[in-house]
Parts: C-alpha cells; sequence; structure tokens
C-alpha cells in the first residue's frame, strides 16, 4: 500500500537529514540528486527542516550562478549536545560533543581505589557537569556510557560484576538524576569499540566480525550480519573466562583468572614480556602493556623483518611469538564457534602490535583452523570506547529529533 502523505514526509525528511549528516552540507540540487525527488519536493522538506530547527543554511556552493539551489543546508549542530563516557576501574574519560559529532571539550578524572561509592559517583557526575559546561552546553541532550561488565538486556543496567568498583552501577542513575530530560545510556565497553570500530576503524566495510578486545582485561564483541549479538543475559564475549591450556587453574563464576585473561590480560603480557628479558614499565594497565607492544615491534623490526625465524631469535622477537601463541587461543576459539571472516586485535594492544602481531596470529590461526580468517589490528585502540559511546548517543538523540521534525520553541 502506498504510504500516507504524513509518512512519506517523514520518510523524505529523514532521508534527507541522514545524507546531511553523512555528506556534510548539500545543495537543494545535490539532495535531489541524491534521494531522486522532485524540485518541489525537496524544497517542501527543506522549508519544514528549517522550520523545525534542525537544518540551516551554512554558506553557498561554488556555483556561478545564485539563487536558491545554490544554499548550502546544513544540520544545526547546537540544536542538541551529547556526553560520552568511557569508564574505567581507576577513573573516567569525558567528552561533550554537538548533535553531529563534533567534540566540543573532554576530560579525564582519576578515581582512587580506594574512593567510596558516593564520593567516586560525585567526582564522575562533576566531570560530566563541568565539561558539558566549558562546551558550552545548557543541558544535554543524550549521555552514552561505556563500562566493562554485563549488562542486563531486561533493564539496560550493569549487572553486579566481582572485581569491578561498585560506584559503575551507581553512575548512570545519579547522571539522569542530575541531568533533567536526558536520557542516559550504559553499553559494555567491548561492544561500543567494536562498534567505532565498524562505523570509522578497521572493520568499515565487513558487516560481520569479531572484535578481541586486549588491554587491561580481554574481551570479546560479536557482530554478525551487521547486527552486534549481545547474548541472552548480556554476557556475549566474555571471553576472560574462556577455559585455555597454558594456565595454572580453570576460571570460576566469579573469577577469570585460570581463563584467557590469565593468557592475554596486561598483567600477563608484563609477565611474559619480563620472561623474555625486556622491560616492563612499574603499572601494566592497559597503555602500559601497549608500550611493551610498541617497543617490542620496533626492536624486532630492526635488521630484517620482526616475523622471520632470525627476529624470534632476539627477545623482542620471541615475545612477539609467545604472545601471538597465547592470543590465537582464544581467536581460534571464536572462530571455530562463529566463522566470522575476521577477527579485529582492539583495544591498546591490539593497535600497538598493529600489523606485525595481527600477521602472526593470523599465521597461526590459519594452521588451526580450516575457516578462512583475515586478522586485523585495531585502528582507533583505546579512544574506541569513547568514540562508539559517542555514535551511540549520536544516533540515539538523532532517532529523537529526527523522528518527527516540529517547529523549533524559538521560532
Amino acid at each position: 500500500m502506498p504510504a500516507s502523505p504524513s509518512t512519506a514526509r517523514a520518510i523524505n525528511d529523514r532521508l534527507a537529514l541522514r545524507l546531511l549528516q553523512q555528506e556534510g552540507p548539500l545543495t537543494a540540487g545535490q539532495l535531489k540528486q541524491l534521494t531522486g525527488l522532485s524540485r518541489p519536493t525537496v524544497a517542501d522538506l527543506l522549508e519544514r527542516l528549517t522550520d523545525a530547527g534542525l537544518i540551516t543554511v551554512v554558506g553557498e556552493s561554488g556555483e556561478q550562478r545564485r539563487g536558491p539551489n545554490a544554499r548550502l543546508y546544513g544540520i544545526v549542530a547546537d540544536r542538541a549536545h551529547l556526553a560520552a563516557l568511557d569508564v574505567r576501574t581507576g577513573g573516567v574519560f569525558v567528552l561533550v560533543a554537538d548533535l553531529v559529532g563534533r567534540v566540543l571539550a573532554e576530560a579525564s578524572v582519576p578515581i582512587g581505589g580506594e574512593t567510596g561509592t558516593g564520593p567516586a559517583v560525585e567526582q564522575a557526575v562533576a566531570a560530566v557537569e563541568r565539561t558539558a559546561k566549558e562546551a558550552g552546553a545548557d543541558r544535554l541532550h543524550t549521555v552514552g556510557i561505556g563500562a566493562p561488565g554485563l549488562v542486563d538486556p531486561a533493564t539496560g543496567d550493569l549487572r553486579d560484576s566481582g572485581g569491578l568498583p561498585a560506584w559503575h552501577r551507581s553512575l548512570a542513575a545519579a547522571l539522569q538524576e542530575r541531568l533533567p530530560g536526558a536520557r542516559v545510556t550504559v553499553e559494555n565497553e567491548t561492544n561500543l569499540a567494536a562498534l567505532a570500530e565498524q562505523r570509522e576503524g578497521a572493520a568499515r566495510e565487513r558487516d560481520t566480525f569479531v572484535l578481541l578486545w586486549l588491554g587491561h582485561g580481554v574481551g570479546a564483541a560479536v557482530v554478525l550480519d551487521g547486527t552486534l549479538r549481545r547474548g541472552a543475559s548480556g554476557g556475549t564475549g566474555e571471553i576472560g573466562f574462556l577455559p585455555v591450556p597454558g594456565t595454572v587453574s580453570l576460571p570460576s563464576a566469579s573469577d577469570c583468572d585460570g581463563g584467557f585473561h590469565s593468557l592475554a590480560g596486561a598483567a600477563a603480557i608484563g609477565a611474559l614480556a619480563a620472561e623474555c628479558g625486556l622491560p616492563v614499565p612499574a603499572t601494566m594497565d592497559g597503555p602500559g602493556a601497549a608500550r611493551v607492544l610498541r617497543r617490542a615491534v620496533a626492536e624486532a623490526a630492526e635488521g630484517g623483518s620482526p616475523v622471520s625465524r632470525s627476529a624470534a631469535e632476539r627477545p623482542a622477537g620471541r615475545f612477539l611469538h609467545a604472545l601471538a601463541d597465547r592470543i590465537v587461543l582464544g581467536a581460534a576459539a571464536v572462530v571455530a564457534v562463529l566463522d566470522p571472516g575476521c577477527v579485529v586485535l582492539g583495544g591498546e594492544v591490539g593497535q600497538a602490535g598493529g600489523a606485525v602481531l595481527a600477521g602472526l596470529v593470523e599465521e597461526r590461526l590459519s594452521r588451526m583452523s580450516p575457516l578462512l580468517t583475515e586478522v586485523r589490528a585495531s585502528t582507533l585502540g583505546g579512544t574506541a570506547v569513547l568514540r562508539g559511546a559517542l555514535l551511540t548517543a549520536r544516533d540515539r538523540a538523532q532517532e529523537d529529533l529526527f523522528a518527527r521534525p516540529r517547529p523549533h520553541p524559538g521560532r
């Protein structure tokens, strides 16, 4: 059945807004060409979206002929402000952006392990408020939070997870209370990293892939046929609990020690590097492990290929080959079950290892599995969680504002 006039207008409006989001400012003529709509229909939707305060004239094209078609229309970026948070065990990273995703202000706030839940939440919320003020945002429309742990698919809340600070679970509710009218959402950090890698990073052309997060801890995110898979309890990708050979024990329901985490987490990477005779930083978190990887890749490359047999005899090369032996155990497990065709080594460690580490893992995977699988290095690294949180916040704000254009209150 043909769409009603109001439904057709809504479809056309959203199509035009998506094109303006993806392509940047466009003329009426360019919108006509990209949408296939008639000139009167394009003129009508431009007037409607302008009256709604969603788009405005931002300049003129380079055309010689002046007139309505030479005007460049763009989304009104300050129609809504967004916040994105990357919540870590030791603190929180915050950024505030406009409706098109342009970052206006950002901050990093350390929160000590001895800080109580109430003071820790207050520090995090205050950081968001300060960053919003610095960005010139009177109010926040949407807040996206990326955090470690399981997100309950029924409630959208972080579940109680052993080893994670209690203030993580209280943060979303506190932000909702202190930011009236804002839409606050929480997502697992690795899932957000996968979204960012798919939209802006190493998996841009992939509808099916697995992100293997390698940082302070380990995790995985699964994208199948363009859809992020969370599982019945939100636990898809909790690969740190995967039983693997080479550990001294088995993981338990409350502790991933003895699982894949014990082989590929930052602390394990530091211990492996020390065994191979490499210097190790005092703090072995995600950034610390990344420094070890970058140094090892650079040293292994001196005098030839870092993946050659001769390179494997030097400390840095020995370390890289041993680490690849460990990482492939987790990669092979997900490949055997999911056949994703592509595994992205994410997080700070995946990015720091680059093509060298990805190549070593891919070579081993090709010997362990009959399923053809490409292994890629993250291009976003540790920033992927924050980028994913911002992309999610932007998408949800646009869904709300673009759904049914209404006259702007100031018009």
